[in-house]
């Protein structure tokens, strides 16, 4: 399971990776908790929240494009430092109340942007760090880092906005983007040996041969355009407005760190063993995610929702590595940030859907409605992936 960590390029990357989650998890927690602290307004969080899904899905395709003909690590050293910048802006903004809403969504559009730039260079520069044997090792244990810094940045956000404010939370996340990207300054990898660059069109047609070639790609990622909607809109928007109500801020930390920790238990189960079929097998335990919104919406205790978000984190990881680990199986280097980019396109493009609606739907329908009507969009979702013959058939290669 460590063998990875043997080789320093990859530890500098995993060290990056980490760090930058760790702002990625506190980031959110910071700026939900600001626009209710200046609005009062589900809705209004939910604009500010889909505004940078909107430049995210929107620049997703040109990351992808960007990673597989320029150096992967100076993307993701740039796209830190921008991300510094914007979290520092959005700081000083809110401590020195000047902060508004259309303020916010601008640099919310910012922040899209730096993500979008940087996730398929950091997905597809893992497997130019390790040995083709040593793949599955390095995905786990990058995920298992991440899901340690989702747990501590989750806790970390609640706790800076109940105790410190949203103003320092955010202060802290450009803190944290700076000495990412110092991590990313040192990954020295050889350049992917890719076709000569031609005309962008060229380039996404190119990828998008590669990403439609495979059904079991497309189904997938058609799935989790649902998922992430419904599990994004009433975890990160209905949730935040639900916890000032009842259990407050801080537990709300501490519930959204109990994810991660799941995740991180199953990072350490995934990175030791997988069924043969373990892309059928990771799809059909992502169902799980419809139990926090059903408690969520019926039961809202702290005690259930740190119970079954450890779980859901447990369940979904095996996914998550099955994922990634069938994807660096069975794309070329040449191609593999670009099917990235349609992957997390695909997957992300409902998000401001999800995540501007809900708000309206909530008013309309009632919280506990809507969130009970995501948790069965999420289960019929996840039950049309796991039928369709390409992903009952996928099996990872023999180790």
């Amino acid at each position: 399971m460590l063998a990875p960590l043997r080789a320093p390029v990859f530890r500098r990357l995993a060290v990056g990776r980490v760090t930058t989650y760790i702002g990625n998890a506190v980031a959110p927690v910071a700026l939900a908790f600001a626009v209710l602290d200046l609005t009062g307004s589900v809705v209004a969080l939910g604009i500010v929240v889909g505004t940078r899904s909107i430049a995210n899905v929107l620049l997703l395709l040109m990351g992808g494009v960007l990673a597989d003909r320029l150096p992967r690590a100076v993307i993701l050293e740039g796209a830190s430092f921008a991300a510094a910048a914007s979290q520092a802006a959005t700081a000083l903004a809110v401590l020195f109340h000047f902060a508004s809403v259309p303020l916010l969504v601008v640099l919310s559009v910012v922040n899209g942007a730096v993500s979008a730039a940087s996730l398929p260079a950091a997905s597809a520069l893992t497997p130019q760090t390790v040995p083709a044997t040593e793949i599955r090792q390095a995905n786990a244990l990058v995920r298992i880092g991440i899901n340690g810094a989702l747990v501590t940045g989750s806790s970390l956000g609640g706790m800076l906005a109940a105790l410190a404010g949203p103003g320092w939370a955010m202060a802290a996340t450009a803190v944290v983007f700076l000495a990412a990207a110092l991590c990313y300054a040192r990954v020295d990898v050889p350049e992917v040996d890719a076709a000569a660059p031609t005309r962008l069109v060229a380039d996404l047609r190119e990828g998008w041969t590669e990403f439609t070639a495979r059904a079991w790609v497309w189904s997938v990622v058609l799935a989790f355009m649902v998922v992430n909607a419904a599990v994004t809109g009433g975890i990160q928007v209905l949730g935040p407005a639900i916890a000032d109500t009842t259990f407050g801020r801080l537990a709300w930390g501490f519930i959204l760190g109990a994810q991660t920790v799941g995740a991180l238990l199953g990072g350490v189960v995934a990175s030791r063993w997988q069924p043969r079929h373990a892309l059928l097998f990771g799809t059909a335990l992502v169902a799980v995610e419809a139990v926090p919104l059903l408690v969520l919406a019926h039961a809202q205790y702290v005690i259930p929702l740190l119970v079954v978000m450890f779980i859901g984190g447990v369940a979904t990881e095996q996914f998550g590595i099955a994922w990634d680990v069938s994807l660096q199986e069975n794309v070329p280097q040449a191609h593999l940030a670009r099917v990235y980019s349609y992957d997390a396109l695909g997957s992300f493009i409902a998000l401001p859907l999800g995540e501007i609606a809900v708000g309206p739907l909530a008013a309309h329908f009632g919280t506990a409605t809507t969130l009970t009507g995501l948790a069965i969009l999420v289960v019929v979702a996840v039950a049309a992936a796991t039928l369709a013959p390409s992903v009952r058939a996928l099996t990872l290669r023999p180790r």
